[in-house]
This record gives C-alpha cells, sequence and structure tokens, in this order.
C-alpha cells in the first residue's frame, strides 16, 4: 500500500513539473519551479498533455481582459487590444512560426526535391524574416482581429467570451494532435523532441483536458444563469457536445493536410510549423463558431 502511495505522488510530482514546463515553454509567464533533478528531452515531450491547460490560461486572460475592456471601450479597440495581450502572453511564439513557415514555402522549386527541401529548411533556420513571412504576420493579426470583431458584432448560440476562452485551447490540441501524427524533418531543435518521444497518452490526456475544459466553464456559467432565468444547466449540453465534436473532426483533418502538404515540402515537420498549425487552427476554429447556428 505505502509502495502504491509513493509511486502515486511521485507520479503526480512529475505532472507538476511537465505542467510547469508547459507553461514556461508556450508564455512569458516567469513560473519557476524548484526540480531537483535534470529535466530531460522525455520530460518537455510529455509537457505537451498540459498544452490545453495553458491554452484554458491564456482564454481566461483574454475573456477577462475582453469582459473589461468592452465596458470603456468599442468591439474595434477592444479586439485590437486582445490581439495585442495574446501576442504578448506567448511573446509572437507562434507567429514567428507562422513566419518562418510562409518564407520556406515561398522557395521556388527546382524540380530537384531533396536539394528543394534543403533549401526550405535553411530559409526556416534562418533569423531573418522575408517579404512573405512579415506579409503573413501581418494578414494572421489582421484576420484574427477581424475574427474576434466579429464575434461581439454578430449574435451567436455560444457566448463570445466563452469562445473567446476556448480558442487557444482547441488550437493547442491541434498541436498535440499534429505532434503525434508527424515525423520529424529534422534530427535535432524542440519539433524533433516532441515528435520523437511523444507518446499516445499525450495526445489522450490533452484530449482529456479539451474535453473537460469545454464543458466546465460552459457549465458553470449556465448554472449562475439560471438563477436568473429559466434555463436548465443541462438543456444546451448537446449542441456544446455537438460543436465540440465538429471542432475536433475539421482540427483533425485539417492538421491531416497540413501535416502531409509540410512532410511533402520539408520532409517532415518542425517547431517552425507548428506554430503555422497553431495559427490556422485559431482561424479555423473561429470560423465555425462564427458560422454556428
Amino acid at each position: 500500500m505505502k509502495k502504491n502511495s509513493f509511486k502515486f505522488k511521485v507520479l503526480s510530482f512529475k505532472f507538476m513539473e511537465w505542467a510547469f514546463l508547459a507553461f514556461q515553454f508556450l508564455t512569458i509567464i516567469p513560473i519557476r519551479m524548484k526540480i531537483e533533478r535534470d529535466i530531460s528531452e522525455k520530460d518537455i515531450a510529455h509537457s505537451s498533455m498540459f498544452f490545453p491547460l495553458v491554452g484554458a490560461f491564456q482564454g481566461l486572460i483574454l475573456s477577462l481582459s475582453c469582459l473589461v475592456l468592452n465596458l470603456f471601450f468599442s468591439s474595434s479597440l477592444t479586439g485590437g487590444i486582445i490581439i495585442f495581450i495574446y501576442v504578448l502572453l506567448n511573446g509572437g511564439f507562434h507567429l514567428d512560426g507562422l513566419s518562418d513557415t510562409c518564407d520556406a514555402l515561398s522557395v521556388k522549386s527546382t524540380g530537384n526535391e531533396a536539394h528543394d527541401r534543403g533549401q526550405r529548411l535553411k530559409v526556416m533556420g534562418d533569423s531573418a524574416t522575408g517579404a512573405i513571412g512579415a506579409t503573413a504576420i501581418c494578414l494572421a493579426i489582421l484576420l484574427k482581429y477581424l475574427l474576434i470583431k466579429e464575434l461581439f458584432v454578430a449574435g451567436r448560440q455560444f457566448n463570445p467570451y466563452f469562445i473567446l476562452f476556448l480558442m487557444p485551447v482547441f488550437s493547442k490540441w491541434a498541436m498535440v494532435l499534429s505532434m503525434r501524427l508527424g515525423k520529424s524533418a529534422r534530427p535535432d531543435g524542440l519539433g524533433n523532441i516532441f515528435i520523437q518521444y511523444g507518446k499516445t497518452t499525450n495526445l489522450v490526456f490533452s484530449t482529456i483536458f479539451t474535453i473537460f475544459l469545454s464543458f466546465l466553464p460552459y457549465f458553470l456559467f449556465l448554472m449562475i444563469t439560471s438563477q436568473f432565468v429559466n434555463t436548465p444547466p443541462g438543456s444546451h449540453v448537446w449542441a456544446l457536445s455537438l460543436f465540440c465534436i465538429v471542432e475536433m473532426v475539421i482540427l483533425c483533418v485539417l492538421c491531416h493536410f497540413l501535416i502531409r502538404w509540410f512532410t511533402k515540402k520539408f520532409g517532415g515537420l518542425t517547431g517552425d510549423n507548428f506554430g503555422a498549425i497553431h495559427e490556422i487552427s485559431e482561424f479555423i476554429f473561429l470560423m465555425i463558431a462564427l458560422l454556428w447556428r
């Protein structure tokens, strides 16, 4: 009995370490945890299961900020500030990946696949941002701004603050899915670590976290509002369930397409590709939410 209790404590401590690593990797928030042992590459890979939890933290900050800002400013200005806060939270980490990926994709083909892949990977590894990459960043920010603004302009079935909360959760889950399904384009780098040591367990846990983080806030919201209006908390659960299923299925199809495309162009996936997948997943998530009736 004591042996099982000791194993549980050790596993719980490892889960805490992995969660802290996920926050350190995906945000600029100076979270520190005293760890007595060396962090291995497997520990870094296992932290991916907590990516949706980090997304929930970011989504909560965005939703609360938006709620306060809407009291004082227009939806247009609020949307712009929200984008700024979001970019600041992760240090533009994913936008940089999108930029580098687009720069690499702009390399013209010579007909020699091996040579072309090498050139694309070389461009992707360059710290300088090209014209295509800069354009991609501008278009990404503009499109996300318009999508977020539209959430609050047109009425939808789900509360816009709730959708804003879920946006980073589902995009982080899409990254974990891609890590499990893709292969590495390089023998080194963070992308290779997440792919090489990533396990199905990481995807399973991240999926559970994503589903849990989708339903818990929704139930709390309905329980609070039901105190003032005659709306049973369970009356719209089927709608949320269908919404989550549709979002996950479409994001699965999207990730499968992007993985095949990036593998064809680069011979596999890199860390920058994961950033691109994250950004594109957010666009698709918001578009589905806007089309939902």
